[in-house]
């Protein structure tokens, strides 16, 4: 059986609990593992309603803090489970982020249709039609294959499958660049100075230690990754884009990456993907640009 992955439109408490408990019962029946992620106040109706045995129940305020990362969390709860399936109650954080992470909040919802694709995994995903703006309604009906809202439960006809959805997502992506960021040639192996140069700008823009490592890490990464397989002239690029400090690493090779490139759990660190995988977790956020004028890499991390 493959992934069941359904968005579900609810409006108001009795319409949440009268899809989510039934739900969250037929997985204790079938003997799955049973898990409710959800805003505080869903969670304390489904324990009022359910009780605790057998259900995990966690507040996606916690567990929906970066996408890639809860990619990993939900991937390592399936892992955990085997040889019994996962029932997932999943309901997603829309308030308080900006343009670009909403984009990878609803690449993070096509993506699940890949990365659990052959689970056998159940997950209805709720969403507040009196709550949550109009655009993020209608990007979940692009993103899960079924859809529960009134008058309908069955196949989407809106859905898109994720590399045509991924490509849309890409072409939507604004690599504008101040005038003023600062510049690092990168014309050798040795990396040392690339490193300094981003811990220094990492500790004057406030950036705590471990954040401020992660970043290095990742630029890193991305830098020797760019010498490996880019075309030179190969440079960094870093400026400060209100809490966020900027690092952008550029060649002038010609790649064309697909659209899921970096954002599948890969298998093992031999796998293709896995330095982009890792880049993607230690920062906020991480946007790839490729054409034929070059490939960019850009990495946000906030203080």
């Amino acid at each position: 059986m493959a992934l069941e992955h359904k968005a579900f439109m609810y409006a108001g408490a009795d319409d949440f609990l009268s899809v989510a408990a039934p739900f969250l019962r037929s997985g204790l029946e079938r003997g799955q593992t049973v898990i409710a992620v959800a805003c505080e106040t869903n969670l304390a109706a489904l324990r009022d309603t359910l009780g605790e045995a057998g259900i995990r129940y966690v507040d996606s305020a916690t567990f929906y803090e970066h996408p890639v990362r809860t990619l990993r969390d939900y991937q390592q709860i399936v892992k955990d489970s085997a040889p019994r399936t996962v029932c997932a109650l999943a309901e997603p954080v829309w308030q308080g982020w900006d343009e670009r992470q909403v984009l990878e909040w609803v690449r993070y919802e096509s993506l699940i249709n890949v990365v659990f694709r052959d689970s056998e995994a159940r997950a209805l995903c709720p969403y507040d039609t009196a709550t949550l703006p109009p655009r993020v309604l209608a990007e979940a009906r692009r993103t899960h294959p079924l859809l529960l809202a009134p008058g309908h439960d069955g196949a989407n006809d809106e859905y898109i499958d994720p590399v045509t959805f991924g490509s849309g997502c890409d072409r939507g992506l604004r690599f504008d660049r101040p005038g003023d960021a600062g510049y690092l040639p990168i014309d050798g192996a040795d990396l040392h100075s690339l490193r300094g140069f981003v811990a220094e700008r990492a500790h004057r823009h406030g950036l705590a230690e471990q954040p401020a490592q992660n970043l290095v890490t990742a630029v890193n990464e991305v830098a020797a990754n760019a010498l490996q397989h880019g075309t030179p002239p190969i440079g960094l690029w870093t400026w400060q884009d209100g809490a966020d400090l900027v690092c952008e690493v550029g060649d002038h090779g010609f790649w064309r990456p697909g659209p899921l490139t970096g954002f599948i759990p890969p298998d093992s660190a031999l796998q293709s993907g896995f330095g982009l995988w890792t880049v993607r977790l230690l920062v906020d956020l991480m946007e790839l640009r490729a054409g034929w004028d070059g490939t960019f890499v850009r990495l946000r991390k906030s203080r």
